[in-house]
C-alpha cells in the first residue's frame, strides 16, 4: 500500500533506529518498500540499508531533487515521505492504515496529504512549546517541515508537481502548495534522533531565516537549490 522514501547522506548514526520504527508497518503489509535516495555517503548507511532490506539509488545533492527521484522510483499508489533521523511513534501503521482507507471511502484520496505530530525529546516548557508551535504552524498555515512526515498519494504529489530541487525548505514548500485545508495532521507523532542536530550550521541558519518570507508566500532567490 505505502512506499516510503527517504533521503540519505552519511546517516548512519540515524538511520537504523529510523528504519527499525517501519517494521512493524512491513510486517502487517502496510509498507511495502522502503527506498533510499543515498548522496554521496562514506559511512555505514549502504550496509545498513542492505541489512534491513531496504533498496538504495544514488541521488543529487538536493534534497528536494533526491526525494522527487525516490517517488519517482517508489511503486505504491501512497507515498511516506521521512527523514532519515526520524523516528515514528509505535503503533503509527494502525492510524496511517486507517487515515488512508478513510480517504478513500469518502472520495478523497487523491485530494488530501497527512503530517504527523511533532514530538521533541526533552523535558519542560521548551520542548512543548515547539511541539505545539510545529503542529500549529502545520494545521493553521498548512505548513511542515519534513521531520514531521509526509503521507500522500502518488498521483495528488504528481498533480502537485511534487519536490521541486531545492537544497532546503522543500518540505515547506511542497506543504504550502498542499495547503491548510488539504493537509490533515495525525494523532501518531514523529521525533528527531535527541543529539543528532547541530546547534547551528549555515542551512539551519539560511533556513530560519527564510521561513518568516515562506509563511508570508514570498520565495526568495537567495535560496540554494
Amino acid at each position: 500500500m505505502v512506499s516510503v522514501v527517504i533521503p540519505t547522506s552519511n546517516s548512519a548514526a540515524t538511520l537504523p533506529a529510523a528504519l527499525s520504527a517501519l517494521v512493524p508497518a512491513a510486517a502487517d503489509g502496510l509498507v511495502r518498500e522502503v527506498i533510499l535516495v543515498d548522496h554521496a555517503s562514506s559511512d555505514q548507511t549502504f550496509a545498513i540499508a542492505d541489512a534491513m532490506g531496504c533498496e538504495v539509488i544514488n541521488g543529487p545533492a538536493a534534497r528536494g531533487e533526491r526525494l522527487l527521484v525516490g517517488a519517482q522510483k517508489a511503486r505504491c499508489s501512497a507515498l511516506l515521505f521521512l527523514h532519515a533521523d526520524s523516528v515514528l511513534a509505535p503503533g503509527f501503521e494502525r492510524e496511517v492504515r486507517h487515515c488512508l482507507e478513510t480517504w478513500e471511502s469518502q472520495g478523497r484520496f487523491d485530494q488530501q496529504a497527512a503530517v504527523f505530530r511533532t514530538l521533541h525529546e526533552g523535558y519542560g516548557f521548551r520542548p512543548r512549546l515547539s511541539e505545539r508551535l510545529a503542529d500549529l504552524r502545520a494545521s493553521v498555515l498548512g505548513l511542515a517541515y519534513g521531520e514531521s512526515g509526509l503521507l500522500i498519494s502518488r498521483r495528488f504529489y504528481d498533480a502537485l508537481g511534487g519536490h521541486r530541487p531545492l537544497a532546503l525548505m522543500e518540505d515547506v514548500d511542497l506543504t504550502r502548495r498542499i495547503g491548510p485545508r488539504r493537509l490533515v495532521t495525525l494523532r501518531s507523532g514523529a521525533y528527531a534522533i535527541a543529539g543528532t542536530r547541530e546547534p547551528e550550521t549555515p542551512l539551519r541558519a539560511e533556513r530560519r531565516r527564510q521561513l518568516i518570507p515562506w509563511l508570508l508566500g514570498v520565495r526568495s532567490e537567495r535560496l540554494p537549490g
